[in-house]
């Protein structure tokens, strides 16, 4: 079969890999720099600064699209000429309209980092990890006019590792991404095979999380450390968490968990109390009476994170409470 695909990153290069693979011809790829970058600068890019998926694409020689947008009359156009019988979609930005999902033969089929339809939206790595998933996988899915909603053409399942040295954001995008290098060979052996009935999604089961927020990053000490843990792990290493502290935000690096051994325990003090204060620690209690020894700091804001050494010495002290 003659297969398009579009993407960026991990994904998009083990898509890529698994279908050539497969024996599959790729007869055009659409890398996500088209669409963020302006074409004058994207030039120059390429030659000075080329990036990873530009480096890949070339590796493999491969035809590439030149179009600002997946929806955009010269990706259209460009994509028509190239005749596929599927067009493959690993990692984007764009809601695909309709003249561009009903342009290949036998569909359009996205790869979608969740066991769909739970976890439907951006970021599946972190949220599993942040609401203490056991499993999570792909799916591979045809695309339709709404996010994450097609029906489903096969799934594979990963197991979440748990603990404090548990999966991270980054590890488990590794896992799913790898696993999609093979999952997508499978599926199109068997699509050249045998006949696959579509799944229609349940939408009783279906869940859907938007795009991380403030209030996501943000330390809550009345969790459990475990709780705790999760969101720093599922964080790693796109986004930093913080805590709150009076009216200024702490970036949080790094996090160890102590049994509590001191006489400050949950029934009479509150969760979010600082127990101890060094120059480059604190010592916060957590809401299942365990001590959260946070490290690596740096204030919120450009500027004032040139004063956090300052901070830390002189305006945090033991008795304060985090919110």
């Amino acid at each position: 079969m003659r297969i398009i695909i579009v993407g960026y990153d991990q994904m998009f290069s083990n898509l890529i890999l698994g279908t050539l693979g497969s024996k599959h011809r790729v007869v055009g790829v659409f890398r996500h720099e088209r669409v963020t970058i302006h074409p004058f600068w994207l030039f120059f890019k390429d030659i000075f600064a080329p990036g990873k998926d530009f480096s890949f694409i070339k590796s493999f020689k491969l035809k590439e699209i030149k179009a600002r947008s997946v929806n955009s009359k010269e990706f259209y156009k460009a994509a028509l000429k190239l005749n596929p019988d599927i067009i493959l979609v690993g990692s984007w930005s764009e809601k695909f309209k309709k003249p561009i999902i009903n342009l290949p033969k036998v569909g359009t089929i996205n790869c979608h980092p969740s066991l769909l339809p739970k976890y439907r939206g951006p970021n599946p790595y972190i949220r599993v990890i942040m609401n203490g998933e056991k499993e999570t996988g792909i799916t591979f899915h045809l695309m339709d006019e709404h996010l994450d909603t097609g029906p489903i053409l096969l799934q594979k399942k990963i197991e979440i590792l748990q603990g404090f040295k548990g999966d991270t954001g980054e590890s488990l995008k590794n896992k799913c991404c790898a696993l999609a290098k093979t999952a997508v060979a499978e599926l199109l052996t068997t699509m050249d095979n045998e006949m696959i009935i579509p799944i229609n999604q349940s939408e009783k089961e279906a869940s859907y999380y938007p795009q991380i927020n403030e209030k996501d990053i943000l330390i809550d000490f009345n969790k459990s450390s475990v709780q705790i843990n999760a969101l720093l792990r599922a964080l790693t290493p796109w986004q930093p968490a913080y805590i709150a502290h009076k009216n200024s935000f702490l970036q949080v690096k790094r996090a160890k968990f102590l049994e509590n051994k001191t006489k400050f325990h949950t029934d009479k003090y509150k969760p979010g109390l600082i127990l101890k204060r060094t120059n480059k620690s604190l010592w916060i209690l957590t809401g299942d009476d365990k001590i959260a020894k946070l490290t690596g700091f740096k204030m919120f804001g450009k500027w004032q994170r040139l004063f956090t050494g300052f901070y830390l010495r002189f305006c945090i002290k033991a008795g304060d409470i985090c919110r």
